[in-house]
């Protein structure tokens, strides 16, 4: 059913919740996981923050792929610069996977900015179905 799974990650609480998801899917349907953390373009002006960071999105995605390990899984991962919904989408569609595994919310979201967030963005854009993890 799934023969690939794109976990993108940032370090919340809610995506620390999906990787547990994401080992049950890659286990039992023998699925390749994909580990994606997109570094955010830094604007002029704005300061550097964890989802910002070359070195912050490497370590986070070496953490994920020791979690992954240490389940008997093997997770490929990738890093890239842009903006997350699109650049999640982007991946999603370029490596055909058939399912998003993230958490619903993410890091920086607040109470106005519900509509826009990253998770709701990649729902309307994803190529494939998206699991939306609490």
């Amino acid at each position: 059913m799934f023969k690939s799974v794109l976990f993108p990650l940032d370090g919340s609480r809610e995506s620390s919740h999906a990787a547990a998801i994401v080992a049950n899917l890659a286990q039992t349907y023998n699925a390749r996981a994909i580990v994606l953390s997109v570094v955010e373009p830094i604007e002029e002006g704005e300061e550097v923050t964890r989802m910002n960071s070359p070195e912050a999105i490497a370590e986070l995605l070496k953490k994920a792929q020791e979690f992954f390990a240490s389940e008997g899984i093997e997770a490929e991962a990738i890093e890239r610069e842009g903006k997350p919904a699109f650049t999640i989408c982007d991946i999603a569609d370029e490596l055909d996977v058939d399912l998003i595994v993230m958490g619903s919310r993410g890091t920086g979201l607040t109470k106005e900015g519900a509509a826009e967030s990253v998770t709701h963005l990649t729902i309307d854009l994803a190529p494939c179905p998206v699991l939306v993890v609490p």
